[in-house]
């Protein structure tokens, strides 16, 4: 049940930095209650001029490559410059229960005790593209909230991630080191889209390991993808954090000076209503009476070849 604070009173207090208020915020935003979803959007309306004022930073990579490590050590290291840090993780929902483990705080176990940072982790919701239903409005809570960096850390890699790079200043992809082939673990269209590849634990025994991979990326990328700065990176003993962190805020800045992050802050503001849009579409196709009665008789006439399989779906979605 929504909150029976009204809408105003309610964004004040998310506004007001408060955490508790912004945690419950998310929570009704993501929720599939249509009630909880209406009052959680008039209080989004009302924090929507406080929005926008954050560097906005994707984090993807393959299970184990060291994603929560890595947030965990950069989060810090912005903490102690003097940033307010929120982490949006999206863990991968269960098909069969929509369950999730939700286990980030545990992975980032620093950066969770400190007051200027907040993590959120939550399920898929069996969403694609490596974040969940309500990324951009928890995204939007957060910097109303007043946290100038927002990382979102993906379920992933894989060809559907390339939706989180849509709705984010930065795209760093993670690469593990001594992965076998050049290009194995991550995708083409993936790196097309990457703003910097790093190479994690570059630690240990696995130094030499880690620059090789380096090289090896940077050569093949120029022949699939173009040149993208790649580095490698120690997490756990902070050993090329700060260039990593500089390479951003570089990015940042050029981007700014530019106009390429307002106008991909443009373009994907007209994604996030045309998916929402969409989705109303579908929801009320869904709560039509007879759609399942429909349903039935076109799968059963297209598979006894009485009709084709596009005009059965045309039929039940009432094009014809």
């Amino acid at each position: 049940m929504p909150p029976t604070t009204p809408p105003e009173d309610f964004a004040e207090e998310v506004g007001g930095a408060g955490r508790s208020a912004l945690a419950r915020a998310i929570t009704l935003i993501e929720s599939h209650r249509p009630d909880d979803q209406e009052y959680a959007y008039e209080v989004l309306r009302l924090l929507m001029p406080a929005t926008g004022n954050s560097h906005r930073i994707g984090i993807s990579g393959p299970p184990g490559v060291g994603k929560s490590t890595l947030i965990d050590a950069y989060g810090m290291l912005l903490v102690e410059r003097g940033h307010r840090v929120a982490v949006l993780a999206i863990d991968p929902s269960s098909t069969l229960t929509g369950g999730s483990i939700l286990g980030d705080k545990s992975r980032m176990p620093r950066l969770a005790q400190q007051d200027g940072a907040f993590i959120r982790p939550s399920p898929s919701d069996l969403a694609l593209g490596g974040v969940t239903r309500r990324t951009r409005e928890a995204m939007f809570l957060c910097e109303a909230a007043g946290f100038d960096r927002i990382l979102i850390e993906t379920v992933g890699v894989g060809q559907s991630e390339i939706l989180v790079a849509s709705m984010v200043d930065t795209f760093a992809v993670l690469i593990q080191p001594g992965a076998g082939d050049e290009l194995q673990g991550i995708k083409k269209g993936i790196v097309e889209l990457a703003d910097l590849l790093v190479v994690t634990k570059a630690d240990g025994d696995k130094v030499a390991q880690a620059r090789q991979a380096v090289a090896e990326y940077s050569a093949a990328l120029r022949h699939v993808a173009g040149q993208r700065p790649i580095l490698a990176v120690s997490a756990a003993h902070a050993e090329g954090l700060a260039a990593f962190a500089d390479l951003v805020e570089a990015q940042r800045t050029a981007d700014l000076a530019s106009g390429r992050r307002d106008a991909g802050r443009d373009s994907d503001a007209k994604r996030w209503i045309q998916g929402l849009a969409e989705e109303q579409v579908i929801l009320r196709w869904r709560r039509e009476h007879d759609r399942e009665a429909r349903l039935e008789e076109a799968a059963r006439r297209t598979l006894a070849g009485e009709l084709r399989a596009d005009q059965g779906a045309a039929e039940v979605a009432g094009a014809r």
